[in-house]
């Protein structure tokens, strides 16, 4: 950025984004009619360019290409140049990746798209780098040629924008109904994992490394059900390898994106929302499954990183951290032995860089090394002649201190955007960690999130995505929606306040009115009164997030089960059964899909508690239920004093009443009930005999 410069129309964007590139030499426009109006009457082709603040690629492209004085020349000169932050506009970002996808078979961000003026794609990819280097074309010659090809091959440009719009219809279709949904679908989801499982570093393939977690939040639900003990090995290995790997932040806590590596050590260092939402929750379902402490630490390190480094003082959640500080990527993070004994002294030193792997020479640029854990506390005792006890004591400390002397150098760049949808995932990480590891802070920080958002981002009739400038927010997308009601779900469950769960229902009802394709079927991305674009597409497909059809369809499970309302159970249905051939065709691709498929076909676990919610012998059944990994029940708290409001959203509740005026837990499976429990020790019987996968 160069201060002195002009800036352009960027600079009245709320995105940090777009304000990173507001002083760009180039004639940046955001994404709107007066851009796309130009493109028409200059007959004048679009450069869309994608990408979000905490991106080091798109750092490096910018400075590389968008900064020079010379290219930024050539792209005003022939191209109506938008930019896009890819994080409010993921609509857009999804239709554009997609076709680069179709022409390259590949794709990331940056997301570089020439488009017609009729907003038809014919060229396309990812980083290009100022001139010709590594088998790719340098930047100005690749405008000059697409330039010159607009202008003199004109029934070719149109071809191939022609085939590509054809072909990007796709998006906005939904597969017909098929079969039933039923268990071997989901048999082919677990050995086709198993195809592609790394057995040497847990996760999937080679390099680069991204953390599985729809995968391994199906592996477990399916473990659930089956049993099947290398389906539970295979868990624990890739998130105890992902633990002691440089992917995670071994001293505040949290996970980067994903390592360059195929052995989790060396990470591309920004850290995402969504990325520890969803990990911080697989780590509480194994720690559930397991009893293994350490992965209850792994989780509470993470959501407490987010408490302390990513939530806004009105309690929302923010976006991202960046990769990159002084210039430089991981220079935050990483270390040198001579900066550890800096901090530790001479004599600690040692000891420490071994259990952390700091090397002379590094495992990452200038010398340093990204910190991870390549040996036990057993092996660091032996070779340093201590006790495993003396390194357990050892470690923490260090870790404080390394921390200590961390936080004074310059932090990376923090995206403080607040994202619906990924509060919702926030939202359901930090109830479930309330719940799990009996933490109040987690609960508070769930409820202060939901109500920011229900207060501040639920006005004019529909929900906001993204909270900023008031003249900048836009509607939400039907991800927002899906995630942000599973958050309610889940913090109803935390707390059993009704408001969350009659929060839920209404935004539910919001989903089918403007989402909802009742022609053919299916969840459409953006709402019905959401600007035209090329296509308007339907996301069935899991990338880094599950699909907002995925979530939606867990979503009517839950609300079935709560309300009984079988308009909610049969949605559900014919999605599932709609999306069957998809599952079998692409497994992984649809593999929260494949969780919501377990949740279906396994029976209803009612779980209800009467009595006074702070007495101490209810609050000890709770903590007993919590602590069990049960991924299909319906968890209710009535409390007899209160008025009729839960019995409005929860019919069966009326059914259950205490017994002899003291708290009462009542289980049913499916139609059967079991018998009434008035302690921890006898509800704990109850729910021990229950079958393998209730």
């Amino acid at each position: 950025m160069d201060a002195a410069s002009r800036p352009n129309r960027l600079i009245n964007e709320a995105s940090p984004y777009l304000q990173q590139h507001a002083y760009n030499p180039v004639d940046w426009y955001p994404w709107g009619e007066e851009a796309l109006e130009k493109s028409r009457r200059e007959d004048r082709p679009i450069l869309l360019s994608v990408g979000y603040s905490t991106c080091h690629w798109c750092h490096v492209m910018a400075h590389e290409c968008f900064e020079n004085p010379e290219i930024a020349g050539l792209m005003n000169e022939m191209f109506v140049n938008i930019k896009v932050d890819r994080e409010e506009r993921p609509d857009i970002d999804d239709i554009y990746m997609n076709a680069v996808q179709m022409m390259t078979g590949r794709g990331g961000w940056p997301l570089n798209v020439f488009l017609t003026p009729e907003l038809k794609p014919f060229y396309g990819g990812t980083y290009f780098p100022p001139e010709d280097r590594g088998g790719l074309p340098g930047f100005p010659r690749l405008l000059q040629a697409l330039h010159d090809s607009y202008k003199s091959k004109q029934s070719n440009i149109q071809n191939v924008a022609d085939l590509l719009n054809h072909n990007l219809q796709i998006l906005g279709q939904t597969p017909d109904l098929g079969q039933e949904p039923g268990l071997a679908a989901l048999d082919r989801v677990i050995e086709h994992s198993w195809h592609y499982f790394d057995a040497a570093n847990g996760g999937f393939g080679g390099a680069p490394k991204f953390p599985p977690s729809l995968d391994l939040g199906f592996w477990a639900r399916y473990y659930h059900r089956t049993g099947r003990p290398e389906v539970m090995d295979n868990l624990l290995f890739t998130l105890r390898k992902m633990a002691a790997g440089g992917i995670y932040d071994q001293l505040r806590g949290g996970f980067h994106r994903y390592t360059v590596d195929a052995v989790w050590l060396v990470p591309h260092f920004e850290k995402m929302l969504y990325d520890n939402a969803q990990l911080a929750q697989r780590y509480l379902e194994a720690y559930q499954l397991s009893g293994d402490p350490a992965l209850a630490e792994i989780a509470r390190e993470t959501l407490d990183y987010v408490l302390a480094e990513m939530t806004s003082p009105e309690g929302a959640f923010y976006a991202a951290q960046d990769a990159d500080s002084e210039g430089e990527e991981g220079t935050f993070f990483v270390w040198t032995p001579e900066q550890v004994a800096q901090v530790l002294g001479p004599e600690r030193a040692p000891l420490i860089c071994r259990a952390f792997g700091v090397i002379p020479g590094g495992n990452f640029e200038h010398g340093a090394s990204v910190l991870h854990r390549p040996r036990t506390a057993a092996e660091l005792a032996q070779e340093f002649s201590l006790t495993p006890e003396q390194v357990h004591e050892a470690l923490p400390q260090a870790r404080q201190q390394l921390l200590a002397a961390r936080e004074q150098r310059i932090r990376p760049h923090r995206d403080e955007k607040i994202i619906t949808a990924w509060n919702g995932l926030m939202i359901s990480a930090m109830a479930y960690g309330a719940q799990v590891l009996g933490q109040e802070v987690y609960r508070q920080a769930a409820g202060r999130a939901a109500a920011f958002i229900l207060e501040r981002q639920h006005q004019g009739g529909g929900l906001q995505r993204i909270w900023g400038a008031p003249d900048k927010k836009g509607s939400a997308f039907l991800d927002d929606y899906a995630f942000f009601i599973a958050g309610l779900l889940d913090l109803y469950e935390t707390d059993f306040e009704v408001n969350w769960l009659r929060a839920a229902l209404s935004l539910t009802e919001e989903v089918e009115v403007s989402f909802y394709d009742h022609e053919a079927g299916g969840y459409f991305s953006t709402p019905q009164d959401h600007e035209k674009l090329l296509v308007r597409p339907k996301n069935f497909h899991d990338l880094a997030l599950p699909s907002g059809n995925s979530v939606t369809v867990h979503n009517l499970i839950r609300l079935h089960r709560f309300t009984e309302n079988p308009h909610f159970l049969s949605r559900a249905q014919e999605m599932l059964s709609r999306l069957q051939t998809l599952m079998v065709e692409n497994p992984r691709a649809l593999t929260h899909l494949a969780s919501a498929q377990e949740e279906f076909l396994a029976p209803t676990l009612a779980i209800t508690l009467v009595g006074d919610p702070a007495d101490e012998i209810l609050q000890d059944m709770l903590a007993g239920i919590h602590r069990r990994y049960l991924p299909h029940r319906r968890l209710v708290v009535k409390d007899p004093r209160a008025g009729d409001d839960l019995l409005a959203l929860v019919p069966a509740a009326r059914d259950y009443n205490q017994i002899q005026e003291k708290p009462t837990a009542f289980v049913c499976l499916d139609q059967t009930c079991l018998a009434p429990a008035q302690s921890r020790e006898d509800l704990d019987k109850v729910l021990n005999n229950l079958p393998q996968g209730a």
